[in-house]
């Protein structure tokens, strides 16, 4: 079992970026590059409506058999990951994925408790309204990060003497999640359940693992694989091209 208390870090290093990819740009799309063809849609809607749990314990929209598949691995706390979600990630959804030519799989990676405990809320009521939640959270980042800072360090600490089933909850409490949550959809006592899920909190710990096994080179959030390949860097003026170049473009 993994115990999630190991996860608390002192209050003035909670949001450090030193896992986070410190590179930044300001993105812009490639042109000029040949398109490829779209693929036919499913039947009565388009391929962002198609979204589903992964193996890996991501989720993934659009075509499955898609010519480029996309992982993202982001972390909620992260300023750089909501840069790309921000820039980026509008023109992934609908000149790519929306084409059926790119399948997009969000795979979280935590930093910290506070990231988990946002990672629980985002996945709370599954594959439906994932991405939505996901991309919400990364647009209110400057506000629920800004609750946090202000809470004492003493009390951060005495979150290390809760178990998991409690622990979560009263991050989000800090955070103001369940109330955020509730008003996109999500029921306080469901936010509440999916918070104190140890199983849940095991998994998300446990893609951290799994994601530095797999790739060796993986050095913080955002990080793109391309067709099982690790992109390097981490910004949508660097990542559009090797989708290009994935597609035939």
């Amino acid at each position: 079992m993994i115990k999630s208390s190991h996860l608390i870090v002192a209050a003035a290093a909670i949001f450090a970026s030193a896992a986070c990819n410190a590179e930044k740009s300001k993105d812009a799309s490639v042109s000029g590059v040949a398109e490829a063809k779209a693929v036919k849609p499913p039947k009565g809607g388009d391929w962002t409506q198609m979204v589903s749990a992964t193996a890996a314990g991501g989720f993934v929209m659009g075509n499955p058999n898609a010519k480029a598949k996309l992982i993202e691995y982001g972390s909620m706390t992260c300023p750089h990951c909501r840069e790309f979600d921000e820039i980026g990630v509008p023109t992934l959804i609908n000149k790519y994925v929306k084409s059926g030519r790119v399948s997009y799989e969000f795979r979280n990676y935590v930093r910290d408790p506070f990231d988990l405990a946002g990672a629980l809320i985002t996945r709370c009521n599954g594959a439906k309204s994932f991405f939505p939640l996901t991309r919400a959270m990364y647009k209110d980042q400057p506000n629920w990060v800004a609750k946090l800072q202000t809470v004492p360090q003493a009390q951060m600490q005495a979150l290390t003497n809760l178990g998991p089933n409690k622990q979560f909850v009263e991050i989000a409490k800090l955070a103001g999640f369940q109330q955020w949550a509730a008003m996109r959809g999500v029921p306080s006592a469901k936010s509440g359940a999916c918070l104190s899920n140890e199983a849940e909190v095991n998994r998300l710990v446990q893609m951290n693992s799994d994601a530095t096994t797999q790739y060796p080179a993986f050095q913080g959030t955002p990080t793109f694989v391309v067709n099982g390949e690790l992109v390097d860097g981490a910004t949508w003026k660097i990542l559009e091209p090797k989708l290009q170049g994935a597609l035939g473009g």
